[in-house]
């Protein structure tokens, strides 16, 4: 993976974690905020408890970018065939961005909730009854498995890395650049649910979505003109 790649996915991860994500998972964490965080904790605990949520989550989330890296590996056998993942990625994101923007459906559709589910229920039920760091810790992991248009996008990034490794260092940089701002809304509950700065960071991050799909696009091309070239050098 090229630099510049790692820091576009953390550009779009941080601006889209101000957008879609506290929309998304902000009314998980205001209601383990309201059920499970003691207001007499000092600001030390309420940070720590706050932070493992976030830990847990990047936990799932590291471990379905190695997933999907592996799968993006063994499922490669050609230039032809790297460049049609590209593609396809592209195509996602440029998907993305447009239903971040609000101009599509296109998360709408792809995000098919499990929260209904009785091993969700009972899970959720238990974790927020208990108020110790490591059922935070557990909190986080059962709701970074929560079906998510965003988390799609990377999981598609991370299987286009075609390796283990980097699809896990992905989805790691995307876990932590939107550990700011769920960090922030149970800190300071509710500030972001409204207001001019969501909707400026939903903008930014729409177009930064757009313009990378359309990176990923062009890097498609690349393999379709050259097979033979390699992944690590396609950026060149």
């Amino acid at each position: 993976m090229e630099a510049v790649n790692l820091l576009s996915i953390a550009t779009i991860a941080f601006l889209g974690s101000f957008g879609h994500c506290v929309g998304m998972c902000g009314g998980i964490v205001l209601a383990y905020t309201g059920a499970k965080v003691d207001p007499q904790w000092n600001n030390a605990k309420q940070a720590s408890a706050h932070l493992a949520y976030s830990f847990g989550r990047i936990t799932t989330y590291v471990t379905l970018g190695a997933l999907f890296g592996y799968l993006g590996s063994v499922a490669t056998f050609s230039g032809y065939t790297v460049g049609a993942l590209f593609l396809f990625a592209g195509i996602v994101m440029i998907l993305t961005g447009l239903s971040i923007m609000g101009k599509v459906k296109f998360l709408t559709l792809i995000e098919h909730s499990i929260v209904k589910s009785a091993w969700y229920q009972k899970s959720f039920k238990a974790l927020m009854s208990d108020s110790s760091l490591f059922s935070f810790y557990l909190l986080g992991m059962i709701n970074g498995l929560l079906p998510c248009g965003f988390v799609y996008f990377f999981a598609v990034t991370a299987a286009s890395t075609m390796s283990p490794l980097w699809g896990a260092v992905v989805m790691l940089i995307f876990g932590l650049s939107t550990v700011p701002a769920l960090f922030s809304l149970g800190f300071f509950t509710g500030l972001m649910q409204k207001g001019r700065l969501r909707k400026t960071m939903i903008t930014v991050a729409s177009i930064a979505v757009i313009l990378y799909g359309g990176f990923m696009i062009y890097d498609s091309v690349k393999f379709f003109i050259d097979p033979q070239k390699s992944l690590l050098h396609c950026c060149d």
